[in-house]
């Protein structure tokens, strides 16, 4: 076994998690090339005196309930994993890729509402379990990233391998600077969005939720919501690509919405439920480390001299209050053209924090 396995799954159980001692873990496997991680975080555990039980995932399998279901099958929230996240201490989501287009014969309609069902299960793990979410690299991810396995395999690891504490600590300095803010302004490309955080807070994400990790993190208050956003990197959402979205709103309601493929499909997202068309989050990524586009917004969201936005359920520990089933991260290149500013100076231009020590700010060591 690479012993990167081992050093991951170290991290994973002891920095990510916490995992102590009679704990229970559910281990979800996706895809059966994760196993090598599955089987290191499984020891890892063990060795912690966690009780760790694993649980077989995979989108191949979701496609045959997604072509041939019923109506009552394609709504179905899978009793299982539901009880998992009731049942669970901790939860690792490791999650193999697959064929980006495995999906791409099922209608959007149906995709939308397995989206909805699944989103309950998502919402029972942020409400009942301490998790972390990997995405593990595989021949069908170096593929989707236009590049070679061995160097995805590589940017993965070098983007998960980080000294977490001395990360973490440079961030938090500078969430400190960010906090007591209160209008964001976001210009580039198609781009020109406003938004409050007044009263908001931002949140550090430095390995324990998601693996990579990587942003600083605020809940929009919708109500002042005013402008455009356009995104240069297609969406991901169910497995389907939705190219050259914009997105336009008026004091926080969503006036335009469109995409150049699978906009009815963009719709249906944003009409899941009444929170869907509406911000959850807008965040800076940070890891310097992950420099390819994945088309997987787990990765994709860290990379380093963007900001993404998500649509739908907010962060609480924010102060964000929008609800929704669905929480979905859409990333904007900052890296060669863009900016933000808070209280109408600019703190983040051509993908790096302007003020202050730059290496200290922008993630660099």
């Amino acid at each position: 076994m690479d012993q990167r396995w081992k050093r991951l799954a170290d991290i994973l159980v002891d920095h990510s998690t916490r995992v102590r001692s009679g704990e229970r873990v559910m281990i979800a496997m996706g895809e059966i090339s994760t196993y090598p991680l599955v089987q290191a975080v499984y020891e890892a555990c063990v060795k912690a005196g966690a009780f760790p039980q694993v649980q077989f995932l995979s989108e191949t399998l979701k496609h045959a309930l997604l072509r041939y279901g019923s109506s009552d099958q394609i709504d179905w929230v899978p009793e299982i994993e539901a009880h998992g996240m009731d049942w669970a201490d901790v939860y690792f989501g490791l999650r193999g890729a697959h064929n980006l287009f495995e999906h791409a014969d099922i209608p959007s309609e149906v995709l939308a509402r397995h989206q909805r069902a699944m989103g309950k299960v998502s919402t029972l793990r942020w409400q009942e379990t301490r998790w972390c979410l990997i995405r593990v690299p595989n021949s069908a991810f170096a593929q989707q990233a236009e590049t070679d396995l061995e160097t995805i395999t590589d940017m993965f690891f070098n983007s998960c391998l980080l000294d977490w504490p001395v990360e973490s600590l440079r961030w938090h300095r500078l969430a400190e600077q960010l906090r007591g803010g209160s209008l964001v302004h976001i210009q580039g490309v198609g781009t020109d969005l406003q938004f409050s955080v007044e009263g908001r807070d931002w949140r550090v994400l430095d390995g324990r939720i998601n693996m990579p990790d990587g942003e600083i993190l605020t809940a929009p208050i919708n109500d002042s919501l005013n402008g455009t956003i356009c995104f240069e990197f297609p969406g991901i959402f169910g497995g389907r690509l939705i190219p050259d979205i914009v997105l336009s709103w008026r004091d926080g309601e969503l006036v335009e919405a469109r995409a150049s493929q699978n906009e009815d499909y963009l719709h249906q997202i944003l009409e899941t439920d009444p929170g869907a068309s509406r911000l959850g989050e807008f965040a800076f990524g940070l890891n310097p480390h992950v420099t390819h586009f994945c088309k997987d917004i787990l990765i994709d969201e860290k990379m380093g001299g963007t900001v993404h936005i998500a649509l739908g359920r907010a962060y609480p520990e924010c102060g964000g209050t929008n609800e929704s089933a669905i929480h979905w991260d859409i990333v904007k290149d900052l890296r060669m053209n863009g900016t933000v500013s808070l209280d109408g100076k600019t703190i983040f231009a051509r993908g790096r924090f302007t003020e202050h020590n730059e290496g200290e700010l922008d993630g660099e060591g």
